[in-house]
């Protein structure tokens, strides 16, 4: 005769089992909130390869793209239509956390949604074509103290986003008012480099990850990555910034949220996953390969830090002047 116990343990950890299988999403899908090409793309690429090759979702993860404000269609699409739903995680960047910082998502702060897990960090970068006559960030600098206006950049988001703030950053750096730059707005990470290598724009700002594949190509040279050491890897060959003696660093951590009513149990299966997710040397090679550093960051840790970076990113707004808005 089993003893009382044994079958109380069976029986609980049947019912974790069967828990942790009801939690599972029968149609996991991923929000990318811009087009296709850009760093929510690839923060939705390593989710749904990362947890597939892992075993931890049974069913195939889709992406959709939702673009549209930087991330605010789809912030107000899962907080007012889709608040609720389980099997629905949307990719955040640090540009998201500074357009919150300046109320560009509308009624929607901050706390609207759950946030779920940070997987990776990227580093800003200020790339060319490489038939361009600009070498290094010298080169640049000196261009926008001639003329201001010279000089046509490109960026994935309007005046106020974290690629705008790059340039913005770079221009205070030479000396410039950032207002008389001329910068060309697009939606998404893809497009600036569209525009780049049709000759449209001179110069795009964008996370590091965003031009890895031209650059592997030839097609665009890196004048600086915006970190505060060099990058290490492949990359460890494009100086940074501050290496050549202008003070620019602009870290972009990428991750997820899901809306604000998805229920405890199935916002813990999530964290479960992706804590065992980041946990592997399976995935931080995959990382690795999308030119991620390591940055692991979920639950409760996760919107502490979100909250924190937000008052961060209003200082820093206020700063270069951009009001918020209410």
């Amino acid at each position: 005769m089993k003893h009382p116990l044994g079958r109380l343990a069976l029986v609980t950890s049947s019912l974790l089992i069967c828990s942790q299988l009801w939690a599972e999403p029968k149609r996991p899908e991923c929000l990318a909130p811009a087009k296709p090409g850009g760093g929510f793309d690839i923060t939705c690429k390593l989710a749904q390869g990362g947890l597939r090759d892992a075993g931890l979702l049974e069913a195939p993860m889709r992406v959709t793209y939702m673009p549209g404000g930087i991330g605010a269609v789809a912030y107000n699409t899962v907080v007012a239509q889709r608040a609720g739903e389980p099997g629905t995680i949307t990719a955040w960047s640090s540009g998201s956390l500074l357009n919150l910082a300046q109320g560009k998502f509308g009624r929607y702060d901050e706390k609207a949604v759950r946030w779920l897990a940070a997987i990776g960090t990227d580093y800003g970068a200020v790339t060319v074509r490489e038939d361009s006559p600009l070498k290094d960030f010298d080169d640049l600098v000196e261009a926008l103290r001639k003329d201001p206006t010279g000089l046509v950049i490109g960026a994935g988001g309007t005046i106020g986003s974290q690629d705008w703030m790059q340039a913005a950053m770079v221009a205070r750096t030479a000396g410039v008012d950032p207002k008389k730059l001329r910068y060309v707005a697009f939606e998404g990470g893809g497009e600036p480099m569209t525009a780049l290598l049709g000759g449209h724009v001179q110069v795009i700002t964008s996370g590091i990850g965003e031009a890895t594949a031209q650059l592997a190509a030839g097609k665009v040279r890196v004048l600086a990555v915006l970190a505060d050491e060099r990058l290490p890897g492949a990359l460890g060959n494009i100086p940074t910034a501050k290496e050549q003696g202008f003070d620019v660093s602009w870290p972009i951590a990428r991750g997820f949220y899901v809306g604000p009513e998805v229920s405890d149990e199935d916002y813990a299966w999530w964290k479960q996953q992706f804590d065992t997710l980041l946990a592997s040397e399976e995935f931080a090679k995959m990382r690795e390969q999308r030119d991620l550093l390591p940055l692991s960051i979920t639950g409760e840790e996760l919107q502490t830090y979100v909250y924190k970076q937000v008052e961060q990113y209003k200082a820093l707004a206020a700063e270069f002047g951009l009001t918020q808005q209410q």
